[in-house]
């Protein structure tokens, strides 16, 4: 296996030094580890992000595998710990902080207290309501990158990034919903979350998304 040196020096000659230090230095936390959080905890440990706080009460069902970053052996498992694992095989010198709970508001701050930047990549519009509504007031420092709009066949050129208010930022079609009958395609999926990973990375470094 690689050293820790050896693969540190790797991400340096990707990113650049200077880069990779903000990397190194930085929390990010994921609240749900579906088919948003699950691509967006490997696109974050793939840059070499120092800290990630992973949240998810859920275990991995047979429908998940259609968008997720899960395999077949992961079934019944809870997500954090299969993640983590998937993780842990991409950067084994990273600090992976996980809580196999729900995200309500009463331990929200607690969870995410830490974190520079944290991404909501939960299913649920009201879920997704909550969290920003809890953390943005609650955590005057924090920003807060969503996922809204990735349902269906539409083109991945209309899902874009958006800065919906202060401190939040918003990833998505902004129309396309499941509750409207379409479904969840892997790629598309997969876009959106690329979105929020490129999101959080570009605040972290003190860019705009």
């Amino acid at each position: 296996m690689l050293t820790h040196k050896e693969l540190h020096d790797a991400l340096v000659a990707r990113h650049g030094a200077d880069v990779q230090a903000v990397l190194d230095r930085a929390t990010v936390g994921i609240a749900g580890l579906g088919g948003l959080g699950s691509n967006i905890a490997v696109h974050l440990a793939r840059l070499g992000v120092g800290h990630l706080v992973l949240v998810d009460f859920d275990v991995v069902d047979v429908t998940n595998l259609n968008r997720q970053h899960y395999t077949m052996k992961d079934l019944g498992v809870p997500k954090t710990l299969a993640l983590l694992e998937q993780l842990e095989a991409i950067n084994p010198y990273l600090n992976y902080e996980t809580y196999t709970e729900r995200v309500i508001p009463s331990n929200a701050v607690r969870l995410f207290a830490g974190c520079d930047v944290l991404c909501e990549a939960f299913d649920r519009a009201d879920q997704k309501a909550m969290l920003i509504e809890t953390l943005l007031p609650a955590l005057p420092e924090v920003p807060i990158v969503s996922g809204s709009g990735m349902a269906g066949i539409g083109s991945a050129n209309d899902i874009v990034t958006r800065r919906r208010m202060g401190r939040l930022y918003v990833c998505g079609d902004g129309t396309s919903d499941v509750a409207d009958g379409l479904g969840l395609m892997a790629p598309r999926v997969a876009v959106c979350a690329a979105h929020q990973a490129t999101a959080a990375l570009r605040l972290l470094l003190g860019q705009e998304p």
